[in-house]
């Protein structure tokens, strides 16, 4: 593989791996509640743990990435959380359980934005988008995985040997470190920094993300439109299926077939999404999937047989989760490399964490209204995400083309041109 090939594999197998691990937890939880005598409650904490320590983690590895490079760091993150799910297994209550997921979400909150600042880096402009997708992807590989595995292992040997398997990313980490560069784009950067004493000492990375009242909107806007993607997911799939079971009696809502045709049109749109990204930009293309996701998601809550509702789950997966192969694309394409780490962790970590509270105002509509009134709530958030994404403007002062030569003087022109 050239050197975007190999950017775009460990970013993805990265993710893949990450959202494994995350997945493990819902298929071990009622498992794990049973063990240690808990409540439900306490085995909800588990994965909030996990977030916090996602949204920990992605703030401090993303200014690490940029700070001390993207392989070395990335490396790390990619240790870290494998170290923490395998340690999962043996802990031997739910105290150790909530420390070790915690240390699993700082490896695993620091991963998404340095894989995707590292393809970004790798590839032109007019690509981003594609790539981006194909990382995003990963993801949803990584659920399937955690699906099968979990069919496998949990009914015969438990839990704990399901953990166990966390410790192959550590694989993925050696390959890393023998076979991927820094990217040119981030080396050039720290040169131009060590040129630049004053550069060199701006503020913090963080503060450079508010810095100017545009650049503060900008992160304001990315963060509420981050929000929006993971509440709508996860508002959508924690509850779609029971809402449905319930209002409709379709079995079918709970099943791996619903699960099955929901991830179909989640990959599709992804791949979709990346390749209308390239070609017609930014603002269209979430223009289209948002105003499109609205409107799926509220007819969606009208579906009235059981082909209605696999159909209607793979068109709602299409647009409300394809959106989510843009993110990487779309902050890289709006900050400077030198905080391109941090940012994109910060912003899409803090929007995991908020969006995170999604399932529990949907459980409480439920209680207080009826399935229209989620439906409604949900439709409303991808329009006020919409609007945010109508008013971005891009921060950088530099140009992409340069970074071509950059290549060249780092030797891989081929793999660049070709």
């Amino acid at each position: 593989m050239d050197y975007r090939k190999k950017t775009v594999f460990a970013s993805t197998a990265g993710l893949a791996l990450e959202g494994m691990d995350i997945m493990f937890i819902s298929f071990a939880m009622s498992m794990m509640v049973t063990d240690f005598g808990i409540s439900l409650a306490q085995g909800g904490l588990i994965s909030s743990v996990t977030n916090w320590g996602m949204l920990l983690g992605g703030i401090i590895f993303g200014i690490l990435a940029d700070k001390f490079g993207r392989v070395l760091v990335f490396t790390y993150t990619i240790i870290l959380f494998a170290v923490g799910t395998a340690l999962t297994a043996i802990a031997p209550n739910i105290e150790t359980v909530y420390f070790f997921r915690f240390i699993a979400g700082l490896g695993a909150g620091g991963e998404y934005g340095i894989g995707m600042a590292l393809v970004a880096e790798a590839w032109p402009k007019k690509w981003r988008g594609r790539v981006s997708s194909y990382v995003s992807i990963g993801g949803q590989i990584g659920v399937i995985l955690a699906a099968l595995l979990s069919a496998i292992i949990l009914p015969t040997l438990g839990w704990r040997p399901l953990f166990f398997i966390g410790i192959l990313p550590v694989i993925l980490a050696f390959y890393l470190r023998r076979n991927l560069a820094e990217s040119p784009e981030w080396l050039e950067a720290q040169k131009n920094k060590r040129n630049n004493k004053l550069e060199a000492t701006k503020s913090n990375p963080l503060l450079q993300l508010i810095n100017t009242p545009k650049m503060a909107f900008t992160t304001i806007a990315i963060t509420i439109m981050a929000t929006v993607q993971v509440a709508g997911y996860n508002g959508l799939m924690v509850w779609l299926p029971s809402m449905l079971q319930q209002s409709h009696g379709f079995s079918v809502s709970g099943s791996a077939i619903w699960t099955i045709s929901t991830i179909i049109g989640m990959i599709v749109g992804m791949l979709t999404f990346g390749i209308f990204m390239d070609r017609f930009g930014t603002k269209i293309t979430y223009g289209l999937f948002l105003i499109s996701s609205g409107i799926a998601v509220f007819l969606y809550s009208f579906a009235s047989s059981s082909i209605t509702l696999l159909i209607g789950g793979a068109i709602v997966g299409f647009f409300a989760n394809g959106m989510y192969a843009g993110y990487g694309a779309l902050i890289s394409n709006l900050y400077p490399t030198e905080i391109r780490s941090t940012a994109t962790n910060t912003i899409f970590n803090l929007g995991r964490a908020v969006g995170g509270f999604s399932p529990i105002f949907v459980g409480f509509i439920l209680q207080s209204y009826n399935m229209t009134i989620v439906m409604i709530y949900l439709a409303s958030l991808y329009c006020i995400s919409l609007l945010m994404v109508l008013s971005l403007r891009d921060n950088r002062k530099k140009k992409e083309g340069k970074y071509i030569i950059d290549y060249e003087k780092a030797g891989l022109e081929n793999d660049y041109s070709s």
